[in-house]
């Protein structure tokens, strides 16, 4: 909550200063903002790193089964991704990224890009570098970003309800410490294990339509304790008590 207080206080001053000092708002951005700012309107058929930006934050907001690529093109699975996210959010549904949807996601992330109701902190456990894992730290990192999107939008799909994060990213060092697979997900830093309230067969059959292609839960051995969500190449879902 004071983050986000902080957050609309910070946006008057901004826009009480452009306003004196004669600074117009265009037609494609709210207002500046510290984490990203978008300047201009997209729409099916842009292009480029600002569109990527965009499905960073709507890769969550997708049909069952579905993965939204980080291609910079904005087509009809972009398109149909910013329309759930819209009516999820009380705004006009028409799939075009304007003004009203960016003061959406601005109010939605903190500085650092991150979802508010998530962090960095809870994505790695493991060191502060994200270090010596399977990719970069660099790519590590922001691999972590994309799937805390995602759990933002489930998080909000599923009445706003805080999710609670056991483990995120895994340096190889750590993974084997917890007896983890050489080939977990969390090498990757897009693996993310739910525990708590909702029930765990609630998160793996929610997390079915937000995007993760990996879903582990109650069922699959050694995951009777946790639902698992990670993107994988190639997509396996196993949550035989859940019906997945």
């Amino acid at each position: 909550m004071f983050r986000r207080m902080s957050r609309l206080i910070l946006s008057f001053v901004m826009l009480a200063s452009s306003v004196a000092v004669g600074v117009s708002v265009t037609a494609g951005t709210a207002r500046a903002d510290s984490c990203y700012t978008w300047n201009r309107t997209l729409s099916q058929g842009s292009s480029g790193s600002d569109v990527t930006q965009l499905q960073i934050r709507v890769a969550g907001w997708v049909t069952s089964g579905e993965r939204l690529s980080y291609d910079g093109q904005y087509g009809a699975r972009t398109t149909a991704a910013v329309k759930k996210f819209q009516a999820a959010y009380g705004l006009s549904a028409d799939g075009v990224a304007g003004p009203a949807t960016f003061s959406k996601i601005y109010a939605l992330q903190d500085a650092d890009c991150t979802p508010v109701h998530f962090s960095y902190a809870e994505l790695n456990k493991c060191n502060s570098d994200w270090s010596g894992g399977a990719v970069s730290a660099a790519t590590a990192k922001s691999n972590a970003l994309k799937t805390m999107w995602k759990l933002e939008a489930m998080r909000h799909a599923l009445g706003d309800v805080p999710i609670t994060i056991s483990s995120g990213f895994r340096s190889r060092a750590c993974n084997n410490a917890v007896g983890g697979s050489a080939t977990s997900r969390h090498l990757y830093g897009d693996a993310a294990d739910l525990v708590g309230s909702p029930s765990l067969c609630r998160l793996a059959q929610q997390s079915r339509t937000h995007g993760f292609s990996e879903i582990l839960g109650p069922g699959y051995p050694g995951h009777n304790d946790h639902t698992h969500v990670a993107f994988d190449p190639s997509p396996y879902w196993s949550a035989p008590t859940c019906g997945i």
